[in-house]
């Protein structure tokens, strides 16, 4: 598996605002859905942690820099790596390629909890598949 993630999606009218552009809040749409296809790509269900481990995974916080506008039919890479892998949380970079120009970059802190939300370490197996795709200069 790869160190860097990359996940293809392109902009619809739905993504976009009235000027024609991407609306800011669906970069963290597009980002949601990278992470769900890396958690498949890298062998984790996210219904079957829930329930063979009573884990799921949330957002704690995101912060985001918009570089440049996407589109309308823009062909978007997205791209997800691992930061800092911890006990209950995994802190993502994430950004947003249309091209060779860099669109968004976002750093998103998920969390794991149990169903009662409270906070619960990355079940063994899951993490060790996580550690695999962290970049080692």
């Amino acid at each position: 598996m790869p160190a860097e993630f990359i996940w293809n999606v392109r902009v619809y009218y739905e993504d976009t605002d009235a000027g024609g552009i991407v609306y800011y809040a669906n970069y963290l749409k597009f980002f949601e859905r990278a992470r769900t296809e890396w958690l498949r790509a890298i062998h984790v269900e996210q219904h079957a942690l829930l329930q063979e481990h009573d884990v799921l995974f949330v957002v704690k916080s995101v912060s985001a820099e918009y570089h440049a506008p996407a589109r309308l039919d823009d062909e978007l890479k997205l791209t997800l790596s691992i930061e800092k892998l911890g006990r209950a949380s995994i802190l993502f970079v994430q950004q947003a390629w249309c091209g060779e120009q860099l669109l968004n970059t976002a750093r998103v802190k998920v969390g794991c909890v149990g169903s009662d939300l409270s906070p619960r370490a990355v079940p063994a197996a899951v993490a060790e598949k996580m550690r695999s795709t962290i970049k080692t200069d």
